[in-house]
């Protein structure tokens, strides 16, 4: 008998229960089967959707089209290649779109090796672009030397169609009269594409203007020339060629304000004066103390001969007791010595009665 099916002996409306329970097996054996089969379908779904994104994060599939759009003829293993080489595919594509819209003929090679390099290639073609409408002559190899020497090529470019300019520092220079004159000039510059590469920058301009400035200052005679001709500054100084070895070319020199400064002249005699005068007076100093230490000097010696006199005045005695011993002198010769002395001391005091009181009391 088939499971589930009625007994040819039960009565109607009544099921057998091992039909029953069979049936229901069955079922339970089916459904698990479609679990399985669902869950399955659901992982491979998922391990699908992942290693897609996994493909489509590695292979830049939107770029492929957008450059295919553009018209750039680029191969999708190109793409996968640059992902290998660790090199950003849309750092090189997008340019690459840029310089084929614009004409110019640049292979993907050429981009990929200036951006190994560590150059800037979005700023190189464009840069390119712009020389390219302004009719100047720059190709891939010059511009990407450029970028690659740590200039903006692009401003070069810029600069090459729009002239800088360049505004100076206040260079004090003195004329001859010894009149000191601030200048400040405004040097307008173009790039110089070709001397970019080894070319002195904006700093050197900027010393060899001021240099000029000074020098023709310096050697005018007087202060009112530069005054009523500040135009000579300018000429003498474009006439010297201050643009050789640098990376522009002075279009032109202008004289944007002239001052008149200090007195230099004035002021570096006075103060030659104050140090004469310091000199003078350390010489006169000088000569002061020689006088001070050699009067002191004299007056010692005068004490020392005052010294030696009293030393011989006590020999005096002596050498007459010595004379009267030996009867070389006699009792009636050292009585007129005394009374001689005596004579001179009265004379002496007899004279200074007469002398001013006040002298007197000074001495």
């Amino acid at each position: 008998m088939a499971l589930g099916a009625r007994s040819r002996y039960a009565p109607k409306g009544h099921k057998s229960r091992l039909g029953t329970k069979g049936a229901k097996s069955c079922y339970e054996r089916s459904f698990g089967k479609m679990d399985q089969a669902f869950i399955g379908l659901l992982v491979i779904i998922g391990l699908a959707v992942i290693v897609l994104a996994v493909l489509l994060t590695f292979i830049p599939v939107a770029l492929w089209i957008s450059a295919l759009a553009a018209g750039v003829r680029i191969s999708i293993f190109t793409l996968v290649g640059m992902r290998l080489r660790r090199v950003i595919p849309s750092r090189i594509v997008e340019p690459l779109i840029k310089a084929t819209k614009a004409g110019l003929n640049i292979t993907t090679n050429q981009l990929e090796s200036h951006y190994l390099a560590g150059g800037n290639v979005d700023r190189v073609v464009n840069a390119l672009i712009a020389a390219e409408r302004a009719n100047i002559s720059l190709g891939f190899e010059r511009a990407a030397a450029i970028d690659l020497a740590g200039r903006d090529v692009l401003q070069a470019v810029q600069m090459s169609v729009n002239p800088k300019v360049i505004e100076t520092p206040i260079v004090s220079a003195v004329a001859k009269d010894g009149i000191e004159v601030r200048v400040r000039a405004r040097v307008t510059v173009r790039a110089n594409i070709d001397r970019l590469v080894g070319g002195a920058g904006e700093e050197t301009i900027l010393a060899r203007v001021g240099e000029g400035v000074v020098s023709t200052i310096g050697s005018s005679g007087n202060h009112k020339d530069v005054l009523e001709n500040p135009d000579s500054i300018s000429k003498t100084v474009l006439a010297k060629g201050l643009d050789a070895g640098t990376a522009f070319e002075i279009l032109s020199i202008d004289i944007a304000d002239v001052d008149v400064g200090k007195n230099i002249g004035a002021q570096l005699q006075t103060d030659q004066a104050e140090a004469d005068k310091r000199i003078a007076q350390a010489k006169a100093e000088e000569r002061r103390a020689m006088a001070v230490a050699r009067e002191q000097e004299m007056r010692a010696y005068v004490e020392e001969m005052r010294a030696k006199v009293v030393e011989a005045e006590s020999e005096v005695p002596k050498a007459m007791a010595e004379a009267l011993r030996q009867g070389k002198l006699g009792v009636m010769d050292y009585m007129n010595m005394q009374n001689i002395m005596a004579d001179t001391d009265m004379r002496g005091a007899i004279s200074k009665l007469g002398d001013d009181p006040d002298k007197q009391t000074k001495k």
